[in-house]
């Protein structure tokens, strides 16, 4: 994962990535999909888990960040909503046993590295209930520089060998590099 300073250092202020809005896709996930229990990989601040919990959504929200976890909480009291918001790694998330019918990764998977894929995309597999969606926001890699966040083609492929791909929609993030939201449910 990328260093864990980095996120401390970026959570004293807002980071760019903190926009408090949550993505239209994640939006018309929630006008066609009835509620249910939700997991929210790398929730930051909360804004996706607080969106999902107003929509009827029993939520979990999972970030290894402290301050983002705290701030997340304030942010449900002062809603006066409720999300099981924990400080976790989501390469393991032992203290989850619970399946989920969406499971929502808004840029945490593009920032591990490659090495901890194999266990993130089992600890998915794990929780994804056998009807359930795994919505997936990456950014791609820099192919002029081999450092730093974003997925590459061999990432995808490994999550391709768990789960089905039932829709992927390619963008841009911020007009600076390639981007794609995916949609997946387990293999049957």
């Amino acid at each position: 994962m990328q260093s864990r300073l980095f996120f401390y250092l970026a959570y004293l202020n807002k980071p760019a990535w903190d926009t408090g809005i949550s993505p239209p896709e994640l939006l018309d996930f929630i006008k066609t999909h009835a509620p249910g229990r939700a997991l929210d990989l790398g929730c930051g601040t909360g804004t996706n888990a607080i969106t999902l919990a107003k929509s009827g959504w029993q939520v979990t929200g999972v970030d290894f960040t402290h301050r983002a976890i705290k701030i997340a909480k304030q942010k449900t009291q002062r809603n006066g909503i409720a999300v099981d918001f924990r400080l976790d790694d989501v390469r393991r998330l032992d203290s989850i046993t619970d399946q989920f019918d969406l499971i929502l990764d808004l840029g945490c998977f593009h920032s591990l590295v490659s090495s901890d894929h194999p266990k993130y995309i089992a600890t998915v597999d794990r929780l994804l209930s056998p009807t359930g969606t795994y919505l997936l926001y990456v950014f791609f890699k820099n192919q002029a520089k081999s450092f730093g966040p974003g997925v590459t083609k061999e990432a995808i492929d490994s999550l391709l060998l768990r789960f089905e791909l039932i829709t992927r929609t390619d963008g841009t993030e911020r007009w600076i590099r390639p981007s794609a939201w995916f949609s997946f449910r387990k293999r049957t």
